[in-house]
């Protein structure tokens, strides 16, 4: 798997998100540098979608 790309900033990645899905916290979306596989994790349990899933809806924000 490849690293997490993202168009822009974390922050308005993270805000994006933030709206599209109200129910994740900003606990959820620490992202920290090196931890993608973690990360996607927490947002698959949150939202029930896989990693791929998430993977591609993440970089396309």
């Amino acid at each position: 798997m490849t690293k997490l790309q993202f168009k822009g900033g974390w922050n308005e990645v993270k805000g994006k998100l933030k709206q599209k899905y109200a129910q994740l916290t900003d606990d959820d979306l620490t992202f920290a540098e090196g931890k993608d596989d973690e990360f996607l994790g927490r947002l698959q349990q949150k939202l029930g979608k896989s990693k791929e899933d998430l993977r591609r809806e993440i970089e396309e924000l």
